[in-house]
């Protein structure tokens, strides 16, 4: 019998190392990026297209604009990283963002009409602070048919008539206050049935009606609703814009011109639209220029609340936005022509 006594050792298989997790984190973490970048512009979207603002969301909606451009961002970003999903809710967002933004910045096929021409220029005046000069000087090189002023103080009337208003523009409905309440209409034309309204935020509005020679009657309105800078005063915003005089489809022409305090963003405004009016900047591709911001210092992105509404049935032609010194805002021209008859 043969005995091994030196048999050869087992063979000791290898322990295969456990792999790294780093990968699986840094995918784990890419994922979480493309959602928290991809939800958040799909729930704004809902909010605009819901007409849902409430709260700080009224003041954050003014800047859609932006938004609708940063969400290209997420949508770039879950493409590359092939996160499908995220991605289809990214592009959702931008679509629905881009697809509400961009046509502002397209010229809208508008009624042609070869009635009066009407220039119409409206300003907040930053509760006088602005330069009268430069205001009086583009009245005058812009041959300025009405203007719509806000924040119109004493100091401001004065001004205006020391430099020559009265003789560019002889007809007015003026109510000047200290601070942020005044209103102001100036017109080349005779002004009827005038008077001064008060918003219950405060603000006052002048108001008139007026007949170019050879045109038709237009109501006209200088426009200042409360401004929802705070919690408190998102109320009467909400209630001074929807007290906006509506348009009138079956009666007289009517001009809304002035510091909405709103942009196409918000649901009262688009409201107001409805009733029959259109947005002059909007409807020749101006509808992002930007009327309010950063004007006086303020370190904000320039966004558009000043407006002139104007009836469905006037053609606009051009709508230019100034420079104004002093303001936080920008002067809106609108040049338009009335319907005949």
């Amino acid at each position: 019998m043969d005995v091994d006594l030196d048999p050869e050792p087992t063979p000791i298989t290898p322990i295969t190392p456990a792999a790294p997790a780093r990968p699986y984190r840094r995918r784990r973490l890419l994922s979480t990026l493309c959602w928290t970048l991809a939800v958040p512009g799909l729930g704004w979207a809902a909010v605009r297209v819901g007409g849902l603002e409430r709260g700080p969301l009224v003041q954050l909606l003014a800047f859609t604009p932006y938004v609708a451009a940063w969400t290209l961002v997420p949508l770039g970003l879950a493409l590359a990283a092939r996160r499908w999903w995220a991605a289809g809710v990214a592009a959702v967002a931008a679509i629905t963002l881009i697809g509400l933004v961009v046509p502002r910045a397209l010229p809208e096929g508008r009624p042609t009409a070869d009635g009066t021409p009407l220039r119409v220029l409206t300003a907040n005046l930053l509760a006088g602070a602005a330069e009268p000069e430069t205001l009086v000087a583009l009245v005058r090189s812009a041959r300025v048919d009405l203007l719509a002023l806000q924040e119109f103080t004493p100091d401001s009337e004065l001004a205006l008539a020391r430099l020559g208003l009265a003789e560019l523009l002889p007809h007015r409905q003026v109510n000047p206050e200290v601070g942020t309440t005044g209103s102001a209409l100036y017109s080349r034309y005779p002004l009827s049935q005038t008077g001064t309204r008060r918003n219950g935020g405060g603000f006052s509005q002048a108001y008139g009606t007026i007949q170019p020679a050879g045109g038709p009657t237009v109501l006209v309105e200088s426009v200042h609703p409360m401004a929802p800078a705070t919690l408190a005063w998102l109320a009467d915003w909400r209630a001074d814009l929807r007290a906006q005089p509506p348009a009138t489809p079956d009666g007289p022409l009517r001009i809304l011109a002035g510091d909405f305090n709103a942009t196409l963003d918000h649901a009262p405004l688009r409201d107001l639209l409805d009733t029959g009016y259109v947005d002059a900047a909007d409807a020749v591709g101006a509808g992002l220029t930007g009327t309010w911001g950063p004007y006086d210092g303020d370190p904000l992105p320039p966004v558009t609340i000043d407006h002139v509404l104007v009836d469905r049935r006037i053609a606009v032609d051009r709508v230019t936005v100034s420079r104004l010194p002093g303001s936080d805002h920008r002067p809106v021209l609108a040049e338009l022509t009335l319907p005949t008859g």
